[in-house]
């Protein structure tokens, strides 16, 4: 049953993204500002998919902790689950993603016309600057600046290991970072078919006011998020249908004792 599930929602997730991006593919002749709508309403429904097909639901913590305006959010990355439904919690976010992903027909149309931020792993440097002037425009549009700060997913209860960019983005954009755990790598493994029921726990941490030195700045953010998505899997142990993948978690930790 798991697996039939599992599969039933897949196979929605991708129909329900490609019919949405068609229906509202009229919002590219319209200005930005007006079409946003549809991203978070595009959120929405597959939380809703997940809730229904998967039994998948959400709880999120520490909404008071976003400020207004401009900020960056620094996101655990364990999952797909936060690349698509953590949207609807900022009001004009852009997430700093690859480049490639601009070249996926119809969905890099949306990355370009939301004003995602693409950087070129290949080239660093230059990566590295063209990422920063497109940072300081949108913080000076107050948008909000999403990004997973490991660069790339890992699996739930992992060894964190988090890259040092976005201590040059704090140290330059001056302004808050708001550190962002969660548990979804439990439910939603990464590169996982099967996805399992249970509640993903959201937690907003307190902002990281502008100011630190980058070092400083950096060990912070990285405590911050960690013991608290170290103590939201822990949560997840005493629920009562604790995830599957906890057995996955206790074998990787047993392996590499701190």
């Amino acid at each position: 049953m798991l697996l039939l599930r599992s599969s039933l929602f897949q196979v929605l997730f991708y129909t329900v993204t490609f019919v949405e991006m068609i229906l509202f593919s009229p919002v590219m002749l319209l200005p930005r500002s007006w079409g946003w709508w549809i991203v978070p309403v595009w959120s929405k429904s597959l939380l809703l998919l997940m809730r229904v097909t998967v039994g998948l639901k959400v709880e999120i913590r520490g909404k008071e902790n976003l400020p207004d305006g401009g900020f960056i959010a620094a996101m655990k990355h364990q999952s797909a689950w936060e690349t698509v439904t953590l949207i609807p919690l900022f009001s004009s976010p852009t997430f700093i993603l690859k480049r490639e992903l601009r070249w996926i027909p119809i969905f890099g149309w949306y990355t370009a016309k939301y004003r995602q931020i693409p950087i070129n792993r290949g080239k660093k440097s230059e990566a590295l600057a063209a990422m920063m002037e497109a940072a300081k425009e949108a913080i000076a549009e107050k948008r909000q600046i999403l990004i997973f700060p490991e660069g790339t997913r890992r699996p739930a209860g992992a060894d964190p290991k988090y890259k040092f960019g976005i201590a040059h983005l704090y140290k330059d954009l001056k302004c808050p970072v708001v550190p962002i755990a969660h548990n979804a790598g439990l439910y939603w493994p990464r590169s996982s078919w099967i996805v399992y029921p249970g509640t993903v726990v959201v937690e907003i941490l307190p902002a990281i006011e502008p100011g630190l030195a980058p070092d400083e700045f950096h060990q912070k953010m990285v405590l911050a998020i960690e013991t608290a998505s170290d103590r939201l899997i822990e949560e997840a142990r005493m629920a009562k249908q604790p995830s599957p993948v906890l057995q996955q978690v206790d074998a990787q930790r047993n392996a590499n004792p701190a």
